[in-house]
């Protein structure tokens, strides 16, 4: 696996120099104040990639711009709005100029409004470390009694409905506008912040859209960009729902291996690929990510390689970002399936027979605090991550 690591940017509070010594090889980025159906122009794109060669002091940072993540799918397209036609032409430029700009990987998503979505930004530890959560009850509470959507109640367990309400009673409104930051507060370097207002109005626009009928959406865009993403020898990668199963009523199909069984077959295409990613995928108990590894390697263009701990075996459940090599999900038999996987392609003579991956997320821990950076993306908890992480797979590689 090709280390890399996501950086957001100049203004990113980790800097490259952090990263080299981290160790890793290659960045993650995007261009990130580009609002989505706008086209990136190879100016902007290779603006970005001297950024990544190049330190702060004009010196070579050694690294290079191994993924595009992502290039935004804007809501038109998910939607079948009336502006997805110039949307889509706009996305296929950007694929263009990235292919023109040596760029091989892109990763995107198809989640509906909100990417990934926690209930708490610094859930504390019994070892003092901060991490991301997601509590169950909490998010019932702020859907049904703060954002207040009519029928929320009953997409519920009554149990959770009740655990809910107690909770809701006991905020006063610093606790609410707390957890309505935590939940809308858009990605890190996203140019989108919600209001409770605006995000109603955002819902609003999925009124009567299905699974169904997302998917559909979905099978109208990969129609449009896979075959020119072949063309250009770029590999596109989905990254799955977070968290995976259904939020604020609105439909997630990008959560269980059937749902990627779909994405890879209904437009069948070495370009067509998926951004596998433990963290997410890992929520759910009835994932078995060693075994999604083993029958949907060949179609995995991205690693992302996070661990969470589920705190009950529903789905949905409680969950938080425990350590790498800790949580729920065996990473162990992941990177070696994921072994496996490369030495096949190698095999095989595959060209992209080594798989980018990145740490992704990772507590806050030691001087973490005091960068104030990106929630979910510490310095040194990523770097703790990637070491972890580095010596699995060095050690796979061995005996394999």
């Amino acid at each position: 696996m090709r280390q890399t690591w996501r950086w957001f940017g100049p203004a990113d509070k980790v800097t490259l120099w952090d990263i080299r010594q981290a160790g890793a090889e290659g960045i993650v980025t995007a261009l990130y104040h580009i609002p989505p159906g706008q086209a990136w122009s190879r100016a902007e794109i290779r603006k970005r990639i001297d950024e990544v060669e190049t330190h702060d002091d004009g010196t070579p940072s050694g690294l290079t711009l191994d993924v595009i993540e992502s290039i935004p799918v804007s809501e038109a397209i998910k939607t079948a709005g009336p502006d997805r036609e110039a949307h889509v032409a706009a996305w296929i430029e950007s694929l263009r100029n990235c292919a023109a700009e040596g760029i091989k990987v892109i990763c995107y998503n198809f989640m509906p409004v909100l990417d990934w979505t926690r209930t708490d930004l610094k859930h504390r530890r019994p070892n003092g470390a901060l991490a991301l959560r997601y509590d169950l009850p909490d998010f019932a509470a702020f859907d049904i009694h703060v954002l207040a959507r009519a029928g929320a109640a009953r997409d519920y367990a009554p149990e959770v409905v009740a655990e809910a309400a107690s909770r809701a009673a006991g905020w006063d409104a610093a606790a609410r506008e707390k957890l309505a930051g935590n939940i809308l507060a858009g990605l890190p370097g996203s140019v989108e912040r919600w209001t409770l207002d605006s995000f109603r109005a955002r819902l609003a626009t999925y009124d009567g859209i299905t699974a169904d009928a997302l998917r559909a959406n979905m099978e109208w865009f990969l129609r449009r960009v896979v075959p020119v993403a072949e063309e250009l020898g770029l590999r596109l990668c989905c990254h799955p729902d977070d968290p995976p199963w259904a939020l604020f009523g609105l439909p997630r199909i990008m959560s269980t291996e059937a749902d990627y069984r779909w994405l890879v077959d209904v437009v069948p295409s070495p370009a067509n690929g998926i951004t596998f990613c433990t963290g997410s995928l890992g929520a759910r108990g009835d994932n078995d990510l060693a075994g999604m590894v083993q029958r949907l390697g060949p179609h995995i263009h991205f690693l992302h390689l996070r661990n969470v701990r589920r705190e009950g075996d529903t789905v949905p459940c409680s969950f938080f970002e425990d350590d790498h090599l800790g949580g729920s999900t065996d990473m162990i038999a992941v990177i070696r399936a994921v072994v496996v996987e490369q030495n096949r392609r190698r095999a095989e003579g595959r060209a992209d027979w080594q798989i980018p991956m990145r740490p992704d997320h990772g507590q806050e821990i030691l001087t973490d605090a005091e960068r104030v950076g990106a929630p979910g993306y510490p310095a040194v908890g990523r770097l703790k991550g990637l070491a972890e992480l580095r010596g699995a797979m060095l050690a796979l590689q061995a005996v394999a």
